[in-house]
């Protein structure tokens, strides 16, 4: 038994928001703010007085890099790192190498994330063979082995045909599809948003439309094959208010957006800070505020990380040579703590965008704490003030625009099915 007293517990599945006593008992919460049936007495007690105690946070996005790229990151690096930031769920996509295209990549993925006993993780399966646009990948067999959704990355699968085949037979078996919306020839070799900032920079730009069509065309497939869709990493209003309108509808479609998209624009890139390198780029004031109201306002279901880190050799070049992404674990509760902080969002808001709706997007039993629910548990303290640095900075990748910017809220305990898997020293 293990007792979690006077924290302000938030669980928006359930609309608590209250102070209150946790019991967990065998991974599961067993009681709120009274002694629990069962005869057993708490073996550890843990003091929330002023702490925040949410589920467990879900991102619906997390390059972790093995199998493949081990030398940026691995398994065990990034659970560690995403443990000590309050993230009890990773979703990574299939862009590992081998591709996650066949149930051995899969159950690989899995044993080194059950070996290394901290986060859990839920692997994506890729949509088509080797992510190649050709053939379908295994999909059933993949779903057998712990897939939890299908995706190309942002191997845009141009020829129609083979992606309405591929949406086709995820309806049938009522499987997800995340869509990373971008059109490869629009995009060609673009880094930046295409406007004022870029053509001043002399940067290749990558235009909004790269973005709107593609979201576009997969809509329409969405629309005559019903699959269930989520589009990931939205970054243009246009495009958000593109799936809001769908929804409207009648479409089964969900979106998410990364939490540097809702801070971030292109002006940002100024100073060829190769650290602001992202795709999608960052885009204009107007779509920042576009996705902050699509956000606030249920168009958008979700915030993820979009986490990808990197070796450092990988930013050390001109800023079009550098590989896109930014290392996000760390902080993104802090960052989503500061859109509280500017009165953007309400606290309850950004843990349900967090936790709850994450994983009704990806229908897992996650992500809420009433009595039954699994205890996968954050407790964070909402005032205290601390900065990432290379040194403290747990995950490998250290390539963040955010290191040495004062961040506001810090995670104190993380719990794994009722385990502590993190304490702040």
């Amino acid at each position: 038994m293990l007792l979690i007293k006077n924290g302000r517990l938030i669980d928006p599945k359930h609309q608590i928001d209250q102070v209150c006593d946790l019991y967990i008992y065998n991974g599961k919460v067993v009681s709120i703010d009274q002694t629990p049936a069962i005869d057993v007495s708490p073996t550890k007690t843990i003091d929330a007085t002023g702490l925040v105690v949410t589920p467990g946070l879900i991102d619906m996005n997390t390059h972790l890099r093995e199998p493949g790229q081990t030398q940026k990151a691995t398994i065990a690096s990034e659970s560690a790192a995403a443990v000590a930031s309050g993230i009890t769920t990773m979703v990574c996509p299939p862009t590992t190498s081998p591709v996650v295209d066949s149930p051995a990549v899969a159950e690989l993925i899995l044993d080194r994330a059950q070996a290394t006993g901290l986060a859990n993780i839920l692997p994506v399966g890729a949509l088509t063979q080797g992510l190649k646009s050709e053939q379908l990948a295994p999909m059933h067999a993949l779903a057998r082995s712990g897939c939890v959704a299908f995706s190309n990355g942002r191997e845009q699968i141009s020829n129609s045909l083979v992606l309405l085949r591929c949406l086709e037979y995820a309806a049938t078996h009522d499987f997800l599809v995340i869509f990373h919306p971008q059109d490869k020839d629009l995009a060609g070799k673009g880094c930046m948003h295409d406007d004022i900032t870029c053509t001043r920079l002399g940067l290749t730009g990558i235009p909004e439309t790269a973005e709107t069509v593609e979201v576009s065309r997969c809509l329409l497939l969405v629309e005559q094959t019903g699959v269930r869709a989520h589009f990931g990493q939205l970054s243009s209003e246009h495009s958000t208010r593109m799936v809001i309108e769908a929804r409207k509808r009648g479409l089964n479609v969900t979106a998410d957006v990364a939490i540097h998209h809702l801070l971030l624009t292109d002006e940002n890139v100024n100073g060829f800070n190769s650290l602001f390198h992202v795709i999608p780029p960052l885009r204009s004031q107007l779509d920042r505020a576009g996705l902050l109201h699509a956000l606030v306002t249920d168009g958008i279901q979700a915030i993820c990380s979009d986490h990808q880190p990197h070796d450092p050799a990988a930013k050390q070049a001109p800023f079009a040579a550098t590989e896109p992404g930014i290392s996000g674990l760390e902080t993104l509760l802090p960052l989503g703590l500061m859109l509280v902080e500017q009165q953007l969002l309400s606290l309850a808001q950004l843990i349900e965008k967090l936790t709850s709706s994450p994983a009704q997007i990806l229908d897992i039993n996650r992500g809420a704490l009433a009595v039954g629910d699994i205890a996968d548990i954050c407790i964070f303290d909402p005032e205290l003030t601390w900065e990432l640095s290379p040194e403290n900075c747990v995950s490998a990748g250290k390539n963040t625009p955010f290191i040495g910017v004062p961040l506001k809220g810090k995670v104190t305990h993380t719990l794994v099915n009722g385990e502590l898997v993190y304490q702040a020293l």
